[in-house]
């Protein structure tokens, strides 16, 4: 469904008590992706006060404000057309609402909601409530590169690319810290999405596969 899933499991071996944490879909789940990511170093530091949601009246999309600890590298050149270029600004934006709503521990958070549609929503919700269910969060940095869209006359659009997840962490909420792992060829991931156009002219996520591990990703 989604655009992130997989990097709970590297959480299990860091905490005490080692929480048990399922990915969220298949292999080729988008949800799953967050389950996969890499676990990163202790934070350290106070923590970011939770951030809030709202809605822009100027694009009435959401306005999306995550903690100083989690940054974003979007190496995503503008298309110089119109259609592509807002895909990928509308994509940019499903991918931090994703977040937000693990950050927010809340499975039905309203700008991931915004931004998803159909299987896409549904998997997204099971993804968040497994980060729920088992007091996780997120921290770290995060780069997507190598994007490829495509828009097609029917209102629907196609959008590939990859993330570096090798500085990105799973967070144990009860104790503030996250374990790091060593970078491998799993810390690449490559993301096919299907988008459409809806009503109010944003580009919805209906479908996300990953694969980890891609060649095609490789540095």
């Amino acid at each position: 469904m989604n655009r992130r899933p997989t990097l709970l499991a590297a959480l299990t071996l860091t905490a005490a008590a080692a929480l048990t944490l399922s990915a969220c879909g298949s292999d080729d789940s988008p949800e799953k992706k967050d389950n996969d990511k890499i676990a990163g170093a202790d934070t350290g530091g106070d923590k970011s006060p939770s951030p809030t949601a709202s809605t822009s009246p100027a694009t009435d999309r959401p306005k999306i404000e995550l903690p100083s600890d989690i940054s974003y590298t979007f190496d995503w050149p503008k298309t110089g057309d119109k259609e592509r270029d807002a895909v990928l600004a509308d994509s940019e934006q499903s991918i931090k609402a994703l977040d937000l709503a693990i950050v927010n521990q809340d499975p039905l958070d309203e700008p991931y909601r915004f931004y998803h549609e159909g299987e896409a929503a549904a998997e997204a919700e099971k993804f968040i409530q497994n980060y729920v269910d088992n007091k996780a969060g997120l921290t770290g940095a995060y780069r997507f590169y190598d994007p490829v869209v495509a828009v097609a006359k029917d209102g629907s659009a196609s959008l590939s690319y990859c993330e570096d997840q090798g500085k990105a962490y799973v967070k144990d909420l009860k104790t503030g810290k996250a374990k790091k792992t060593e970078v491998t060829a799993k810390s690449y991931v490559i993301y096919h999405t299907s988008l459409k156009k809806n009503d109010k002219g944003v580009w919805v996520v209906q479908k996300v596969v990953s694969e980890r591990g891609s060649a095609k990703c490789q540095p």
